[in-house]
């Protein structure tokens, strides 16, 4: 593999060219170009560098990638992880592991329950999720991100927000036992 920043295009000639002093000229000047060209070839890249993109160009980004899902208002963070994924949940559009997948990268953790799993209507869904946050007014967002990534004859039925919390239980039994003796009196 050739690293432009150090390329000597005269090491990359024929023997019997290298001697010929054109070549020799035209390889110098180019070997310049190239050096400076590398540097501007990682700015073409930008798949590789989202995790340094700023928050307008990750905008642009979404948009080139038709990410249907891509909400502007999210943090940096959650829109380069929805760019990151963007072409996996696209690949996989319109099954449960793609609205996994996009709940997962907007909410933290999530799975599909599909409706033969839990004995549901035909062709109903619910996600199950531990994010709280996943109430009020994030709960129209998450809802809208399911309807972009599901597929069309699935209805999503409910969302269920999963908590749990150790605290500490004191049960407490009590065994009693004896004999009852009735006592008739005979007259």
């Amino acid at each position: 593999m050739i690293n432009l920043k150090n390329v000597d295009l005269i090491k990359l000639m024929p023997s019997y060219i290298q001697k010929d002093p054109t070549t020799q000229a035209l390889c110098a000047a180019l070997t310049s170009q190239f050096r400076q060209l590398a540097d501007e070839v990682k700015a073409c890249l930008i798949l590789p560098r989202v995790d340094t993109l700023d928050s307008v160009a990750l905008d642009e980004l979404a948009w080139q990638l038709h990410i249907d899902w891509y909400d502007a208002n999210a943090s940096v963070e959650i829109k380069r992880q929805l760019i990151k994924n963007a072409i996996k949940v696209h690949r996989y559009r319109g099954t449960p592991y793609a609205v996994e997948q996009v709940i997962q990268d907007y909410f933290g953790d999530g799975y599909v329950e599909e409706w033969f799993e839990y004995n549901g209507q035909p062709y109903h869904f619910r996600v199950v999720t531990s994010n709280p946050s996943v109430t009020g007014e994030l709960a129209n967002q998450f809802a809208m991100t399911v309807e972009s990534v599901k597929n069309v004859r699935s209805r999503l039925e409910q969302i269920i927000i999963s908590m749990t919390a150790e605290m500490q239980i004191y049960c407490g039994n009590v065994l009693h036992t004896g004999d009852f003796i009735t006592i008739e009196q005979v007259v």
